[in-house]
């Protein structure tokens, strides 16, 4: 009986998602650790959850915090890391705190020495839970996926890269602290090879567009480095620092990982196409990690669509309005409420006695 019913599921889940079908060209083998963690990041922790793991094994998680109890905890994993140094003979001297982080430490492989325990010290790091965010990347994404998918087919690149926007925007037409802006999130500088940008029309803040743009950047990518995970790394590290990665260590992206010190080659790059394959796989299954879910419908999309200016663009770090009360629109997400007026969703919950962060057109909050 068990069996029947988690093939029944399976099945069920199998008709609501919107899949994308698995491609060769986009392997994640010498990446599944990677994977693994991010989809942790989108579907277990939340935006607050602090997780304090290791910067470049980034699967091997210590803890997790919150935003009051993130240095208290951080300081905590060091102290247990020195334990571990000064006790690898003796093992069985640890403390509670410390016996956990030294079998999370095996569990992944690594070589129990004073110099690695040294290096993970090293590279202690912290990353953010976006389970919300991601979850309302989804809802929206309905409102364009079919057609980012059409433009794919048509650039002649891989139909999955329509997802990408999960990973760069959450399908927000949105403006980075760094200055990327649209769905696609493209720079002024890249922005002007494939867009028009001027002072009174920015074609980045138009979903389809950047869309195409977009597609034609990534075949491009392809085009000088001839692998689809380079290309991709290259939307977020740049071409030329793609090529000089290339032109020292090879094709392989989990090399490149490992070997390459490029001066800007961080954990941003590092992770990005791993932050990809983790959002088609979590897309292409999400009534498993989020129940049924209302996509917004194509169709709200114009045909018509107006020229944009970049004024009209939301700005993420910038809060919107000193009003002390907002009226919920239909589409409004409380993450993208608690953005626009510089607060948090754990905030906006408490003053308005909310529960649960779910929320209805017409709904008055108190934001300030």
């Amino acid at each position: 009986m068990r069996f029947r019913a988690t093939s029944i599921l399976m099945f069920l889940v199998a008709l609501a998602a919107p899949a994308f079908a698995s491609s060769s060209e986009l392997p994640a083998e010498g990446l599944e650790q990677r994977v693994d963690f991010w989809k942790k990041v989108y579907t277990q922790y939340g935006a607050d959850d602090v997780v304090i793991h290791d910067r470049v094994y980034v699967n091997l998680i210590y803890d997790v915090a919150t935003d009051r109890t993130q240095t208290a905890k951080t300081a905590d994993v060091k102290a247990a890391l020195r334990e571990i140094r000064d006790n690898l003979d003796t093992p069985e001297n640890l403390s509670e705190t410390s016996a956990p982080i030294l079998q999370a430490i095996v569990a992944q492989g690594l070589p129990l020495t004073p110099n690695l325990i040294d290096i993970l010290l090293d590279n202690i790091h912290t990353q953010q839970g976006v389970k919300e965010r991601f979850r309302d990347g989804v809802i929206r994404s309905g409102r364009y996926v079919e057609q980012f998918r059409r433009i794919m087919v048509n650039q002649g690149v891989p139909t999955e890269l329509a997802l990408l926007p999960l990973v760069e925007s959450s399908f927000q037409n949105v403006r980075s602290k760094a200055g990327a802006v649209g769905v696609w999130q493209f720079t002024s500088g890249t922005g002007r090879s494939y867009l028009r940008i001027t002072s009174k029309v920015d074609e980045r803040l138009d979903p389809v567009r950047s869309s195409e743009a977009a597609a034609r950047l990534l075949r491009d990518n392809y085009s000088a480095l001839g692998a689809w995970p380079l290309a991709i790394t290259a939307y977020n590290h740049g071409r030329g620092g793609m090529l000089a990665a290339q032109q020292a260590h090879g094709s392989h992206l989990p090399t490149i990982i490992d070997e390459y010190r490029g001066r800007v080659f961080g954990y941003a790059s590092m992770n990005f196409y791993s932050e990809f394959l983790a959002a088609v796989e979590v897309y292409d299954n999400y009534p498993l990690y989020f129940g049924d879910l209302a996509l917004e419908r194509p169709d709200s999309i114009p045909e018509n669509r107006p020229t944009m200016s970049a004024a009209k663009a939301p700005v993420k770090s910038t809060p919107a309005s000193a009003a002390s009360k907002y009226k919920v629109r239909s589409g409004d997400t409380l993450w993208e409420i608690a953005q626009r007026f510089g607060t948090s969703i754990a905030t906006l919950m408490d003053k308005n006695n909310l529960d649960k962060p779910a929320i209805y057109a017409g709904q008055i909050l108190l934001v300030k």
